[in-house]
């Protein structure tokens, strides 16, 4: 017995084409050259993390202080 084809979610080519040319600006040749993977990165739809701000930095920095590494024996002052 065969398996089932899996669906694959469709892709909405005409909201795709307003968003490459209209939104972007793009010419058609270089929208038909674009991965829809690329596409959604230039549209900003790549769902990665905003990257870490001052804020944050500084937040973390508060939360995980630096410490200073400690010394090997070797290292330590004698008494």
């Amino acid at each position: 017995m065969t398996p089932a084809p899996r669906s694959v979610p469709s892709l909405d080519w005409p909201a795709m084409l307003r968003a490459g040319l209209g939104g972007l600006g793009l010419r058609p040749a270089e929208f038909w050259a674009l991965t829809p993977h690329e596409l959604a990165l230039m549209l900003g739809l790549d769902r990665a993390p905003a990257p870490l701000g001052r804020d944050r930095l500084r937040a973390l920095m508060a939360r995980f202080p630096d410490r200073p590494a400690p010394r090997a024996p070797s290292e330590r002052p004698l008494p």
